[in-house]
């Protein structure tokens, strides 16, 4: 089966198989949300005939509210497009069959923008221009499902395993699911034991984690490079590790290693310090939020409970950051420094 990114004749698609997946299965409910997609659709396209007709002027304020509640509803395929691009897609990369991504994504990052402009024109009370934009995404959308049902989900369920379509549920689970609840009925004959962090992290040298493994030099690099000072405690008040990276905010020296972490604070601090820490291990509180100016800067500091899956309390983590750059943020910014014309994000 192929994926030409210049396909867009219907007539060459038809001989594909129509969607018969068992509920539950990821791919029976993005054909289920595809459904109900086609409904709203053509809700939309409904109430966009009327723009054209003049008799609909005198309707144009209720239309106005029922278009933007339509739009609304039609921005949940954001939730749809998701779980194709973060769960389908690499799934399929891995068994060598990068079309999908590389042609899907771009559309549906069209279909994104358009939205927004279909939005705008709404907002501006153009009647003109909301049933042009309207109309565009509106096909761009209605195209897109029909490739999917055409050509990705055929596609899919014949290079993908049962381990492969475990991964995608368990994914698509965090995404969330528009407009529909998924089924119960798809039991995985052959569940992956260990799950997706064990399967790549089996040969010993790096540390299995809940997404994914790294090793210790890994480790060491992420939390030396983030754009924040961390400091963790564990469940008894003992200073265990802080980042050394570059700029530290708070002076830090491997002394304080092992150190009672109420004891690495001025005195003046101490009963607060205690009084959070009494909260994250009651579970009252699981989180403690200030920010200060020093030195000309702005610098926001948080503190977050660490439990494990029981819930019992494990630590505690500190985060600092200098967010005076982030505060003076205005507009936008999609450009990279240097690059050519063209290449935005």
């Amino acid at each position: 089966m192929t994926f030409d990114a210049k396909t867009n004749k219907k007539d060459s698609l038809e001989e594909q198989p129509a969607s018969g997946y068992v509920p539950g299965h990821p791919l029976h409910t993005l054909a289920a949300e595809n459904r109900e997609l086609e409904k709203i659709v053509a809700r939309t396209r409904d109430l966009l005939a009327l723009l054209r007709e003049e008799a609909g002027e005198r309707a144009w304020p209720a239309d106005r509210a029922k278009l933007a509640s339509l739009i609304d509803t039609l921005a949940e395929v954001e939730k749809h497009y998701l779980k194709k691009e973060n769960q389908l897609f690499p799934r399929l990369e891995e068994k060598g069959k990068s079309g999908p991504s590389k042609v899907m994504w771009t559309i549906h990052d069209d279909i994104r923008a358009h939205l927004k402009d279909f939005r705008r024109a709404l907002e501006l009370g153009d009647r003109a221009l909301v049933a042009r934009t309207g109309t565009w995404v509106l096909e761009e959308i209605s195209d897109m499902i029909y490739k999917e049902e055409k050509i990705l989900f055929p596609m899919s369920l014949e290079m993908l395993d049962e381990r492969d379509w475990v991964r995608v549920k368990k994914g698509e689970e965090e995404v969330g699911y528009a407009w529909v609840t998924p089924g119960r009925e798809w039991a995985p004959a052959d569940p992956p034991e260990g799950g997706e962090a064990a399967a790549k992290t089996a040969d010993g040298n790096r540390l299995a984690l809940d997404t994914g493994g790294l090793s210790a030099e890994q480790v060491n690099l992420l939390l030396t490079n983030l754009p924040v000072d961390i400091s963790f405690v564990d469940e008894n008040d003992t200073v265990v590790y802080y980042s050394a990276t570059r700029e530290r905010i708070f002076p830090r020296t491997p002394g304080v290693i092992g150190r009672k972490v109420q004891n690495c604070h001025p005195p003046k601090s101490f009963d607060v310090v205690t009084q959070i820490l009494a909260a994250f291990r009651d579970g009252s509180r699981d989180a403690a939020e200030f920010w200060i100016e020093l030195n000309g800067k702005f610098i926001h500091i948080r503190y977050f409970a660490l439990r494990d899956g029981g819930g019992k309390y494990r630590g505690s983590l500190e985060v600092s950051q200098d967010v005076t750059g982030i505060r003076a943020l205005r507009g936008e910014k999609r450009l990279l420094d240097g690059a050519p014309p063209g290449l935005d994000v």
